[in-house]
């Protein structure tokens, strides 16, 4: 599956980026019955629904052309939304000072999920604080525990 989600990045990051977006993630899923490959694409002006549809075609037909999927499948450009994932060390720069959530792969002072706001990062020690119960709290966290980190909204 890697060589695949290499690949496809590999097809759509330069018509992504030529066209003023950021490639956050590709991914390639089943959902019910349909394969899905999914660019999700961000910039600093937001997501205009015309720009996705003009990736799409550029996209589409090197797909095409190159043929790295042979079931059928959508293929879908979109905006990874207001929970959108961290995927890299300089997102998660980018991220200071913003409400995210973290998932563990094992446990940091007995837990494996945090919210909070992150309040620094130096490339390997992520810094959050959190509410738990009526109590405000810090923790640090090793970058290679982190098995997924996102934008969070604050209710």
């Amino acid at each position: 599956m890697s060589i695949l989600l290499d690949t496809c990045t590999e097809i759509g990051k330069p018509i992504i980026e030529e066209m003023g977006y950021t490639l956050v993630d590709v991914e390639y899923v089943k959902e019910g019955k349909k394969y899905i490959l999914r660019y999700l694409v961000d910039s600093e002006k937001g997501v205009d629904i015309d720009d996705c549809a003009i990736m799409s075609e550029n996209i589409s037909r090197i797909l095409d052309e190159r043929d790295p999927i042979k079931e059928e499948y959508l293929l879908e450009i979109s905006s990874p939304g207001a929970e959108r994932p961290l995927k890299t060390k300089q997102d998660i720069k980018n991220a200071v000072n913003k409400y995210v959530n973290v998932r563990l792969y094992a446990p940091v002072n007995k837990q494996k999920e945090f919210e909070g706001d992150l309040i620094a990062f130096d490339g390997d020690v992520i810094t959050l604080r959190y509410k738990d119960k009526q109590a405000v709290k810090t923790v640090e966290i090793k970058y290679e525990l982190i098995s997924k980190i996102r934008l969070a909204i604050k209710f």
